[in-house]
């Protein structure tokens, strides 16, 4: 499957492609994944991107595109992908929309993860990240064994500083103004499915039910 991933920061859209991908071997494509990885490696890219990610500000679209046009024509991009966080702007949606048509790629749908603004706030300031391996924990309903000590790798857990209260108010604000409008361009497109639910697995059925799984 080929499909766009919308939703404001911490409504599901990461778990969500990861339920996916595990269906047909799609991949799942996350450009902050990407730009914390070119982070914490120190590039020129990362090093750009550490100010704005570090505000919860967004990325400009320049950087975003030259990470997006060279990672969908990489092989494992062939068996389908589950765009998550991208595009962020409608300007990054009409470049989308030609980069697809230049490799002639279609996308199935576009899918809106509705969830109410205090459902976000909470999961995102109780989540904690591994700094070494990225795993994602949460402390109320998924927390480390050891406190600050992650599970899988033993690297240390912390809270990102993109998710601070202050930041992830800023960051739904950002979201609201300039990737909300997202859901009328792609409405207009005909590609539009928005999908109301807090689950999960809730959300993936219905996916599933759209393309056809």
């Amino acid at each position: 499957m080929k499909l766009i991933l919308l939703g404001a920061p911490g409504a599901g859209k990461g778990t969500v492609a990861k339920l996916l991908t595990a269906i047909d071997g799609s991949v799942q494509i996350s450009t902050g994944d990407i730009l914390r990885a070119a982070v914490k490696a120190g590039s020129d890219l990362g090093k750009q991107a550490k100010a704005f990610m570090d505000a919860g500000d967004l990325v400009p679209d320049e950087l975003i595109m030259n990470i997006m046009k060279d990672r969908l024509r990489e092989d494992d991009c062939k068996a389908g992908y589950l765009l998550d966080g991208f595009p962020r702007t409608i300007p990054q949606a009409e470049q989308l929309k030609v980069l697809l048509e230049e490799i002639g790629e279609k996308l199935d749908a576009v899918v809106s993860l509705e969830v109410p603004r205090d459902v976000i706030l909470d999961r995102l300031t109780t989540r904690r990240t591994c700094t070494d391996c990225g795993a994602i924990y949460n402390v109320k309903s998924n927390p480390t064994k050891e406190e600050g000590k992650c599970d899988k790798c033993g690297g240390p857990v912390v809270q990102r500083d993109d998710e601070t209260e202050e930041a992830i108010s800023n960051r739904l604000d950002v979201y609201n103004e300039k990737t909300a409008p997202l859901a009328g361009f792609y409405k207009n497109e005909g590609m539009l499915m928005e999908v109301v639910a807090t689950s999960s697995d809730a959300v993936v059925d219905a996916i599933k039910e759209k393309v056809g799984l």
